[in-house]
């Protein structure tokens, strides 16, 4: 397969409702997974379908605690062995896909960040943090804005942005008065 046909099938079950939600953890498998995928990273066969069926399936559970023992046995986070060649995005992908299963909140607190601190707002970045993360941790992502920021996510968005796109922002960001 070529590169972006693996990026589609990375990107699929991640926004996808076929991905396994439950709280199990199986450490066996998670042992036996993160060999598997230090192997693969170091061999440089990132698009491997084995390590993109493991990061696109398992729920966030097992992949922490897979995760966690690859930086164990290992003695690194997978993302710094992620960092082999920053020119090559579908390595920038997967550790974007490894950041935002780990800690989502933080990842989308970044998208957002960025999509506010430059020159023009990047309105379709931005758009998307705040409409799809809404019901499920856009208090969270918030709160870690205003964490990295020292700006409420609120302020920031009124400042940078105007008329009906502002209020529809801070309406989902739940601000009645508006």
């Amino acid at each position: 397969m070529d590169e972006k046909v693996h990026i589609i099938f990375l990107l699929l079950p991640l926004v996808s409702s076929y991905r396994y939600e439950g709280d199990e953890v199986n450490l066996t498998l998670a042992k036996t997974e993160a060999k598997l995928l230090h192997e693969k990273i170091s061999k440089k066969a990132y698009s491997d379908d084995e390590l993109i069926r493991i990061l696109a399936t398992r729920s966030k559970p097992q992949i922490n605690a897979t995760l966690n023992h690859y930086k164990d046995e290992f003695g690194k986070d997978i993302n710094k062995d992620l960092k082999a060649d920053p020119k090559d995005e579908f390595l920038a992908l997967l550790r974007s896909t490894v950041k935002c299963l780990v800690r989502s909140e933080r990842y989308f607190e970044k998208a957002a960040r960025l999509a506010i601190n430059k020159r023009g707002t990047d309105e379709g970045a931005l758009t998307r943090v705040v409409a799809t993360r809404a019901e499920i941790d856009l208090k969270i992502i918030a709160d870690e804005y205003q964490r990295r920021s020292s700006v409420p996510l609120d302020k920031a968005v009124a400042k940078d942005t105007t008329g009906d796109y502002e209020k529809m922002l801070l309406a989902i960001l739940g601000h009645d008065d508006v």
